[in-house]
C-alpha cells in the first residue's frame, strides 16, 4: 500500500513563495509519474504539475513559469517550488501518485492534501 504524506503548505502573502513536500512510502517516486493537484472551494480538483519516470514534466498553463515540480530519489519525496503566488493559487493541494504494477494496471494513490492560502 502506497501511503504519501505532504507537508509545507500555509498561509503567503501574493508574490510569496512556498514549497510542498510529498513523501512517499517506497521507492516509487522515480520509477512511477508523481503529480501535484490542487482544489479550490467549489471548483473540481484540477492538475498542477506532474513528473514522469524520465523527467519529463508538465504543468497547467496558469502555473508555469512560477512552479516547479522536483523530486528526490534517495528521500522518495516529491517537490513543489511555488514562486510568485496569486490569490488564485489558494487552494487543497494532492499528492498524487500514478502506480503500475506488474501487469501494467494503473492505481491511483492520492495524499490527505495540504491547505495553501494566499492573502492579497
Amino acid at each position: 500500500q502506497v501511503q504519501l504524506v505532504e507537508s509545507g503548505g500555509g498561509l503567503v502573502q501574493a508574490g510569496g513563495s512556498l514549497r510542498l513536500s510529498c513523501a512517499a512510502s517506497g521507492s516509487i517516486v522515480s520509477s512511477n509519474v508523481m503529480g501535484w493537484y490542487r482544489q479550490a472551494p467549489g471548483k473540481p480538483r484540477e492538475p498542477v504539475a506532474r513528473i514522469t519516470p524520465g523527467a519529463s514534466t508538465n504543468y497547467a498553463d496558469s502555473v508555469k513559469g512560477r512552479f516547479t515540480i522536483s523530486r528526490d530519489h534517495a528521500k522518495n519525496t516529491v517537490y513543489l517550488q511555488m514562486n510568485s503566488l496569486k490569490v488564485d493559487d489558494t487552494a487543497v493541494y494532492y499528492c498524487n501518485a500514478e502506480v503500475k504494477d506488474s501487469l501494467l494496471r494503473t492505481y491511483n494513490y492520492w495524499g490527505q492534501g495540504t491547505q495553501v492560502t494566499v492573502s492579497s
